[in-house]
């Protein structure tokens, strides 16, 4: 890993895969992080989020998840949003998320839609900066959002990949797969992310919908907003 690289970790005690989603593109360092859930944040850990002036946190999980396992505050002064990426992931729902990650990432983009955007959003509007944008460990719908993010500000597909690729060296994936226990209490298995993943989540948008820009606004988002956002992220 290059020093620049590494520099994007920030140790949060107690919350895993934590780092600076800025330095790529226009997107200007000390704004916008990204990590795992907050469900295990010491106290020393809330006193570093305060220091990094702890704003606003983005929560992307399912209701069940944050039911489980909810994120702590140790008194901090912050606004939680929550924005399910995936549709509830129940058996009896039209549309269980796939258990392939191969197949997760194409449904990721058919699905994600409304959280991306209403994401953007709230990025976009005044005093909610610095953001912390989370799901479970920080690495699939936290990636597939902050790449979005990163390719409205102007970020190219190599470095907003290499971005994304460093949640395999804050997960302790280099070397492979690892168990862990999800929101019901049964062991999964947690895989590593590939250039591939991302790829393919906007290769949909793009047979879809052309560009990230006109995927964001068939869901709503207008040019205003998403020149909001880039005011607001933009070094």
């Amino acid at each position: 890993m290059t020093d620049d690289a590494q520099s994007a970790f920030i140790d949060i005690p107690g919350v895993r895969n934590f780092r600076d989603a800025g330095g790529v593109g226009a997107l200007r360092r000390g704004v916008l992080f990204r990590s795992g859930s907050l469900h295990t944040l010491t106290p020393e850990g809330a006193l570093r989020l305060k220091a990094l002036g702890l704003r606003t946190v983005i929560d992307l999980r399912s209701s069940t998840e944050i039911a489980a396992f909810p994120d702590l505050r140790h008194d901090l002064d912050h606004e939680t949003l929550s924005l399910p990426t995936l549709p509830a992931n129940r058996e009896d729902t039209a549309c269980p998320w796939p258990e392939d990650q191969a197949e997760l990432y194409p449904f990721m983009a058919a699905t994600a839609g409304p959280s991306l955007v209403a994401a953007i959003r709230r990025l976009g509007a005044p005093g909610t900066l610095s953001a912390v944008v989370h799901c479970a460990v920080g690495k699939d719908r936290t990636g597939l959002t902050i790449a979005v993010v990163q390719s409205l500000l102007g970020a190219s597909e190599a470095d907003i990949t290499a971005d994304y690729l460093l949640s395999n060296t804050g997960l302790g994936l280099l070397d492979g797969p690892t168990p862990y226990i999800d929101e019901t209490g049964a062991e999964r298995i947690s895989r590593p992310v590939s250039a591939e993943l991302l790829t393919s989540s906007f290769t949909w948008i793009h047979d879809h919908h052309g560009t990230v820009p006109a995927y964001l606004r068939a869901h709503g988002a207008t040019d205003a907003e998403l020149d909001a956002l880039r005011a607001n992220l933009a070094a």
